[in-house]
């Protein structure tokens, strides 16, 4: 949703820069047609301005793109945020209370290690490496070893 804000506000903002740059333009226009455009020092800096004008309208262009893009095409954020935590709870459904507990742990800290685990779901050391066996079989976590404990990680799904 953060994209779509910011896309409006690139887009707004380059709209109204636009007809800033523009009425800009059409005023250098008129002081040139007013001075004939002899070669003179002044009509030499007016057309100076002109070209300088075009680029930045070429620069408001690509803001106004990148607005436009950012308002309806940038999807990408949303849908993998919101993937991931679908495929999540899918997961989620059928474990018992102490699976979830041990699993959502896991989640808000990925590398937890295996004794702050315990702590944290408040199980037995049996319980807990029971658990964990479980997940390992179903491919859900890694263990490293660290000391004389394990580290536990998500699998990269997740």
């Amino acid at each position: 949703m953060e994209t779509k804000k910011l896309g409006f506000l690139i887009m707004g903002m380059s709209i109204l820069f636009g007809f800033t740059m523009f009425g800009y333009i059409s005023q250098l226009n008129m002081q040139g047609q007013q001075l004939h455009c002899n070669p003179t020092q002044e009509c030499q800096q007016v057309n100076s301005m002109l070209g300088l004008s075009h680029v930045a309208v070429g620069f408001l262009s690509f803001i106004f793109s990148l607005g436009f893009y950012l308002l309806f095409f940038n999807y990408s954020n949303e849908e993998n945020k919101s993937g991931a935590d679908d495929k999540f709870s899918l997961l989620m459904r059928p474990l018992d209370e102490n699976e979830r507990k041990v699993l959502m742990s896991i989640k808000e800290q990925n590398g937890i290690t295996q004794s702050t685990l315990r702590y944290r779901a408040d199980l037995s050391k049996a319980k807990i490496s029971q658990i964990l066996t479980d997940f390992e079989k179903k491919n859900l976590i890694e263990r490293k070893v660290k000391g004389k404990t394990y580290e536990v990680f998500l699998v990269d799904n997740f």
